[in-house]
């Protein structure tokens, strides 16, 4: 072979794996980077970013820390297995973009339905929260280090969270690879500033004023508060779902994805909220960027803000990286063409425009965990029916990228009408049992919660729906052989 064939080739494979990377093929098992290691501090230092601290304070403004505790573990251990069943296990064993795959699930317009319904929302209220904690953070720093008095909602923390997305924009630019050696610095820092929190906890207060305190600003109903409390980590382990697929399919195997996915960011999640909520106990603050200093004291808690700051930037570029791939996979030609740096942009440029309403995004935090979580779930419920029931996890890949009338997976113009009609219907379902609102609930939110009924009225609606429409007239090619490979072996 001449040089300038070899380079050609070369040029080739390059651009194979950059479009394996930013865009929509399969990855190839040489390019998929991550061990298990690697993946767990991902997950781990995406689970203690400040939100996690916020979730745990949140926690405690409907019920005390025993209560607390057990709450965050069953919202968590609950919601975070319906979120990994839900997608790490579907875009790993494909090697496939999330979305992409879901187009098995909903259709090529289906998914774009979901993605610009649901994913671009929900991922641009968690991101433009990520820049705000970290504008109230330099804040905080300026207040405690300089003896200013701005703000908390004011101009400089929407100053401080462009700052905090241009950074972010940076380093989604670099793609994944940069974003892993990140957080391999990150991710041990964040455990190493959780543990000294906790320390320093316990060094000022004892367990039994832990023990001791009465939450923040509690319902008069303790069974109703206590599930509260339950559903909203239900849906902060659902609020993963967005992104973890995407992450896991550059995972080496099953088990580097499936279980760092859920004990990563269990883990992370666990040891970040239990700070949140006894320091939220102890300071009556959910905020963590109001207790950082006041416990760590004027040098200590200024560092450990600016550390947690800087994490929280990691954390949106790993939330943005799935977000824009998602996004790209779904606008068709329209964004295909773009390059990864201005289609970054043009996502990060939504979050910047919500950084100027610091205090809505922080007022309506527990609200939009809750209402997109109850999306969340429906959706979840959907994809472990399709991938587990009705394919018995079986994708017919080149199906995936097919298009036209031969497309196996057309469904109904593009559109899986009984994947997302179980979709509304279960999210409809959840709403009524629980409106996070107005605060309604029905008598089996006391007992059952409204996400675990709701993952459980979407997957039998769409097995139902899915056989009539679908199934029994031989359309979506459930449980048939992959007719492209097939061609190709001929």
């Amino acid at each position: 072979m001449s040089a300038r064939s070899e380079r050609a080739g070369g040029a080739v494979d390059a651009e194979v794996t950059k479009e394996a990377t930013y865009g929509s093929l399969p990855l190839l098992k040489s390019e998929r980077t991550w061990s298990a290691g690697d993946f767990s501090w991902v997950t781990l230092s995406l689970a203690i970013a400040t939100w996690a601290f916020l979730t745990g304070g949140s926690t405690v403004l409907l019920v005390g820390f025993t209560d607390g505790i057990a709450a965050m573990l069953i919202g968590n251990s609950i919601g975070l297995a319906i979120m990994a069943l839900g997608s790490v296990v579907l875009s790993q064993r494909l090697g496939v973009e999330q979305y992409r795959a879901l187009k098995s699930v909903f259709g090529i317009v289906g998914v774009g339905i979901v993605v610009f319904v649901v994913v671009l929302l929900t991922e641009m209220g968690w991101s433009s929260l990520l820049g705000v904690m970290f504008g109230r953070a330099f804040s905080e720093i300026s207040n405690q280090a300089f003896g200013t008095s701005f703000d908390q909602f004011g101009p400089l923390v929407t100053v401080f969270a462009l700052l905090a997305i241009f950074v972010g924009w940076i380093i989604l630019s670099r793609g994944p690879i940069t974003i892993s050696k990140l957080n391999r610095f990150v991710a041990p820092g964040l455990l190493v500033v959780v543990a000294l929190m906790m320390v320093l906890l316990m060094s000022n207060y004892s367990w039994g004023d832990l023990l001791a305190a009465e939450p923040i600003a509690p319902f008069p109903d303790e069974q109703l508060n206590f599930m509260m409390a339950v559903e909203f980590n239900l849906g902060a382990g659902l609020s993963w779902w967005p992104v973890m697929g995407t992450l896991s399919r550059l995972t080496r195997g099953p088990r580097a994805a499936l279980w760092p996915a859920y004990g990563g960011i269990f883990i992370g999640t666990v040891v970040a909220q239990l700070v949140g909520m006894a320091a939220g106990l102890m300071f009556g603050e959910a905020d963590p960027t109001s207790w950082m200093v006041p416990l760590g004291g004027p040098i200590l808690g200024v560092l450990t803000l600016l550390f947690v700051g800087f994490a929280n930037v990691t954390s949106m570029a790993s939330i943005a990286y799935s977000t824009v791939l998602a996004v790209k996979q779904s606008s068709g030609r329209a964004l295909s063409r773009l390059r990864w740096p201005v289609l970054a942009a043009a996502f990060l440029a939504l979050p910047a425009v919500l950084s100027f309403f610091p205090a809505f995004m922080y007022e309506q935090f527990m609200t939009f965990v809750v209402i997109s979580g109850a999306f969340i779930a429906a959706l979840c419920g959907v994809i472990i029916a399709d991938y587990f029931i009705l394919r018995r996890q079986v994708v017919p890949l080149r199906a995936l990228y097919a298009s036209g009338a031969e497309d196996p997976l057309r469904f109904t113009g593009g559109v899986n009408i009984a994947a997302l009609a179980s979709v509304a219907i279960a999210s409809a379902f959840y709403l009524w049992v629980y409106n996070p609102i107005t605060l309604e609930t029905q008598t089996l939110f006391s007992f059952a919660t409204a996400t675990v009924p709701a993952v459980l009225i979407a997957m039998v609606c769409h097995v139902i729906l899915s056989h009539l429409l679908y199934v029994r007239r031989g359309r979506g090619a459930y449980g048939q052989p992959d007719l492209f490979a097939a061609a190709g072996r001929k």
